[in-house]
């Protein structure tokens, strides 16, 4: 019988435990898209945040028991603690550009303990700037309806040099648009008036870019403003898509779509891209009224899948309902 040293055998013993909780972390590690972030250059008070996206790539329930941070420059929250298979989730890192400056590093330790016990790291760094002054941190337009111009205002303060100057704001979103005007300037401080406007063709859904402020300044010559809100559509249609459903040759289906506005409108025209699909005309959609219910029959001419897509023309302007796509399917029982 072979014996082995005491002190060689607890060394081997550390090391499996070592091995074997890195490999135990490796399985938490993977659900996440990145474990890193650099907010990079950014002024004091301004609105940054980083949300870490994490999938259940796993048969078994995923619980997030807590989270906490290595530096205060970073507040950690969990946005989504229990996940099921395939469900993701995001964890939110807030710089706290208020109450700290210069460069800042966090890590972030998230504790999951079901179904197993694991940690994972993630990593927070940027710099904050002392010298400029957002007020407030970012563009926040909220909800507003489409076609709704909105503008929103921001003031920034420079302390430094008295030839410290904006030269440029620069944006990859063509319904932004930003005004510039200053509002101040000596004793070391410069003050400007960000006027930035969301134009009324911005397309529906959820609003989050940024601005980018570009200055004559050598060493950290831009840094970034948030723009968020949600533009939301001024008419709902359902059922949209509209499946009429499963049907036999020569029946005649007739499906209602449920159109519905903020303020009275009238339908000026119905048309679909496929003659299957029609809509018979009605005298009611010609008032003006905040619901209209349009019936579009569909008529079951022989075996097959039908498709097609349904435009509806309103007098609140072009482009203003998307278009409903349509489809059926006509079945022989008798096969």
């Amino acid at each position: 019988m072979r014996v082995v040293p005491k002190i060689f055998a607890s060394a081997i013993l550390v090391f499996a435990a070592l091995t074997q909780s890195a490999v135990g972390q490796e399985w938490a590690r993977k659900m996440f898209s990145t474990t890193h972030h650099d907010f990079g250059t950014v002024a004091r008070g301004a609105k940054s945040e980083f949300r870490f996206q994490f999938k259940n790539l796993y048969k078994e329930d995923i619980h997030v028991a807590s989270i906490r941070s290595s530096c205060g420059c970073t507040t950690p929250k969990i946005l989504t603690n229990t996940l099921k298979t395939h469900d993701t989730g995001e964890i939110l890192a807030v710089f706290n550009t208020q109450a700290f400056l210069g460069s800042r590093t966090a890590v972030l330790t998230l504790v999951i303990d079901k179904p197993y016990y694991a940690e994972v790291q993630l990593n927070i760094k940027g710099y904050i700037r002392g010298d400029v002054v957002l007020n407030p941190g970012g563009v926040q337009f909220g909800a507003l309806d489409q076609g709704e111009i909105k503008e929103k205002t921001i003031n920034l303060e420079y302390a430094g040099r008295n030839d410290w100057q904006i030269v440029d704001v620069r944006t990859a979103n063509p319904h932004l648009q930003a005004e510039l005007n200053e509002t101040r300037r000596g004793g070391g401080r410069v003050g400007y008036q960000l006027k930035v406007r969301l134009a009324e063709d911005a397309p529906t859904g959820y609003l989050q870019d940024q601005l980018v402020v570009v200055t004559n300044d050598r060493n950290l010559s831009r840094f970034p403003i948030p723009v968020e809100g949600k533009v939301e559509s001024a008419v709902s249609v359902s059922p949209s898509p509209l499946f009429v459903g499963v049907v036999q040759p020569g029946q005649e289906v007739t499906k209602k779509l449920v159109v519905r506005a903020k303020k009275p409108f009238r339908v000026l025209s119905v048309t679909c891209d496929d003659d299957c699909f029609q809509y018979q005309g009605n005298a009611s959609l010609e008032e003006a009224k905040a619901l209209h219910l349009i019936p579009i029959t569909f008529k079951a001419d022989e075996v097959g899948k039908f498709s097609g897509t349904i435009h509806i023309e309103t007098d609140l302007g072009e482009g203003i309902i998307p278009d409903v796509a349509a489809s059926a399917e006509v079945v022989d029982t008798v096969q």
